[in-house]
């Protein structure tokens, strides 16, 4: 069989699994082969190697890749076609333990539902999918252990064989000192940090070297100094707070519990092999255009500034600024983002959206019912879904695993994008080291539950579960209750955040039992109406240029004031910005059709120049000018009139009347060619005074 070019084995495990191959193949839809039937191998890995490695020869023939069911033999299947001359590209999906193993193969009422799931699982992992793009660090070594005891010293020597090692001790007594100084030991206080693999900046006050003279315990010598030290690494052995917020998230940066060996010894074993250039996804994309952060130093929203765990986004003028050095890749951000400026790039675009889809409407189509969407990570849930179907009952057959980098990632979009597709619900399986990030998504799952609710669908569809224990875990999807089914709409996740939201809500609300024309919302919510005072407004048009998500406009061919509600984020930069405080914002969804067109505000016709007529500003702007400005002393008697006159009447009245702050005129500046002059012209009138009495001037050359 193959699905979307790709050549698909599928293995029911030496019979562990029961999977009926002419009714899979049916299931997935678009198979292609002699009969269509999908051939169902026993122990692929090991008796019936040679038909993966007849098919593996097929695909690596044509250049096609390979999809194999199963992914505790893919380091096997993988050495095999390593031997092949022109191997295929190969790639895994799990249906073992995300669909075949579970106690629901029992109830022959469950095996469509069964079916129905391992076709969405195999379509899914067919999808062609890009990568995310990824930034680079470089660590040559430099280590920085910080400790307080001999644990400190003995974990630096364990290091120093391998990696450029400095140990500072921080409140350090009675310590002995190494028998071997292989490395700097020094005494110190750590003051603060930053920075990430590669490029660390530790801050330490008291700086002091050891004495080598040091015999029972260390000792020290100098004057203490201040300073930063800058490093690749850092091992904290201290035993206090980390030196960053949420540390597991800081790459480079190992923080055990001193107390715990095993930890310890953890730590210095990954470290060893920290050396090199590393590749860091970059897992956040940010378009500063439709950011709503701010505006003329205005803040709006800063939902991603004031969620971020890691501490990776920071403002940065009238933009937020996005270190992917120090992201830890939570999605948070993505999640809150009511304009879609931050959107998470693993996988990138809409690519998460295509994926829901195909799953969601493989299993709809195959006849499978009552879908429930397991959002879970590729870390603690994978293992999470392992240990339940290896030690228990496994999934029910309706409970559709779908594999994220991080379930803090996901949002209202896809939430609502699910329950559009089918997804009767929506259930996150929310790792303890998740519990405090997942705080911003309990708002997300409240305004989904709003909406829902509001349409008629009910509450309760998207929760989360807390992995806390699989058991628990187990037995709360076993008794799951069995809901209203949901409409199975269909739409292509194209477009920004709020573009496939509004396809989600547009296809709910076509299939709700309670077609409501609006629905009120919760302070916060990323939809709403503005209300404009139409008298108190001069349409001096700020508003419009504060607006990141372009509701509020304006018409170039007229004063004109129109609000796109469908658009409208709620940030509230509007209302921040009006110089008049006439804009008030009233947080509600609308599925009127109005709310998806221009509606005007405020229009009034121009107001023209006085003096040649041409239209240039509001009369609303005019009336008000002048009416602030009547009286003002820079304004006296017809002055006032050139409020009412056109920027090139005004500079051309100012010159026709005499300047009122004009003194008297400046003496002009005598040189010594005016004085010289001055004299000649003296000299010449004196000679002809003379001559006209008679008399000859000593000068005279007739004389």
């Amino acid at each position: 069989m193959k699905l979307n070019e790709k050549h698909v084995l599928v293995c029911d495990c030496e019979g562990t699994m029961s999977i009926d191959g002419t009714a899979l193949a049916k299931a997935c839809g678009p198979a292609t082969g002699a009969d269509g039937e999908l051939k169902v191998a026993t122990h692929l890995c090991r008796r019936q190697v040679e038909e993966f490695q007849r098919v593996a020869g097929i695909a690596g023939q044509a250049g096609e890749t390979l999809l194999v069911a199963c992914t505790q033999e893919a380091p096997l299947f993988l050495e095999t076609v390593d031997e092949m001359d022109r191997p295929p590209a190969i790639a895994f999906t799990n249906i073992r333990e995300k669909a075949g193993w579970s106690d629901a193969a029992k109830d022959k009422k469950a095996s469509t539902n069964l079916t129905a799931k391992m076709a969405a699982l195999l379509n899914e992992a067919a999808m062609d999918l890009a990568g995310a793009h990824s930034v680079s660090m470089k660590s040559s070594g430099v280590t920085l252990v910080l400790g307080k005891g001999e644990d400190a010293v003995a974990a630096a020597r364990k290091l120093s064989g391998r990696l450029n090692v400095t140990l500072v001790l921080e409140g350090a007594k009675d310590v002995p000192p190494p028998p071997v100084m292989e490395f700097p030991v020094f005494a110190g206080k750590v003051t603060g940090a930053g920075g990430h693999l590669g490029a660390f900046q530790v801050a330490i006050s008291g700086f002091i070297p050891a004495k080598a003279s040091s015999r029972g315990t260390l000792e020290w010598e100098g004057q203490p100094q201040a300073g930063t030290s800058e490093c690749d690494l850092i091992l904290d052995l201290r035993g206090g707070p980390a030196l960053f917020p949420h540390a597991d998230k800081r790459d480079g940066y190992y923080n055990p519990d001193p107390g715990n060996p095993a930890l310890v010894a953890e730590a210095i074993f990954e470290m060893v092999d920290m050396v090199g250039e590393f590749e860091k996804p970059r897992y956040v994309d940010y378009d500063d255009k439709i950011c709503a952060h701010s505006r003329s130093r205005i803040t709006g929203c800063s939902r991603c500034i004031d969620n971020c765990p890691a501490g990776a986004i920071t403002p940065d003028n009238e933009r937020v600024k996005i270190d992917p050095y120090l992201c830890g890749g939570c999605g948070v951000c993505a999640s809150v983002c009511p304009t879609g400026a931050a959107t998470y790039a693993l996988p990138l675009g809409d690519e998460l959206f295509k994926r829901a889809r195909t799953v969601l409407r493989t299993y709809a189509k195959a006849g499978g019912t009552d879908p429930v969407l397991l959002i879970h990570d590729a870390d603690q849930g994978e293992e999470a879904i392992g240990l339940i179907s290896r030690m228990g009952r496994g999934l029910p057959a309706n409970c559709i695993p779908f594999v994220v980098n991080e379930v803090t990632q996901v949002g209202l979009d896809l939430f609502l994008s699910a329950a559009a597709y089918g997804a009767a619900q929506c259930l996150i399986l929310l790792p303890p080291k998740r519990r405090e990030e997942a705080l911003a998504q309990e708002g997300e799952i409240a305004i989904a539950d709003t909406v829902l609710d509001g349409l008629g669908y009910g509450t309760g569809r998207i929760r989360h579960l807390h992995l806390d224990d699989p058991s628990a875990v187990e037995d709360a999807l076993w008794s799951l209750a069995k809901l209203s089914p949901m409409p199975q709409g269909d739409f292509l996740p194209m477009g920004r955040k709020r573009a496939v939201m509004r396809l989600a809500l547009d296809t709910l609300h076509a299939g709700a039992p309670n077609k409501v024309d609006e629905i009120a919302m919760p302070k916060g919510a990323p939809f709403g109406t503005v209300t404009v005072d139409v008298a108190g407004c001069t349409l001096c048009l700020s508003c419009v240029g504060a607006c990141p998500a372009n509701a509020l406009r304006d018409n170039p061919d007229k004063p004109q004031l129109s609000f796109v509600e469908d658009a409208c984020v709620q940030c509230g930069l509007c209302a921040k910005t009006c110089p008049e405080k006439v804009i008030t914002l009233t947080p509600r969804l609308s599925f009127k059709d109005e709310a998806k067109r221009p509606r005007v505000q405020k229009e009034e016709d121009p107001f023209h120049c006085i003096r040649c007529g041409k239209p240039y500003g509001t009369r609303a702007t005019i009336d008000q000018l002048t009416n602030k400005l009547k009286g003002h002393s820079m304004f006296p008697g017809a002055a006032l009139d050139r409020i009412k006159m056109c920027d090139d009447c005004r500079v051309l009245v100012q010159f026709e009347v005499a300047n009122p702050l004009a003194g008297a005129p400046k003496p002009i500046t005598r040189t010594t060619q005016d004085y010289l002059n001055e004299r000649d012209e003296m000299r010449a009138a004196a000679a002809a005074d003379m001559r006209a009495k008679g008399l000859t001037p000593d000068n005279d050359d007739k004389g």
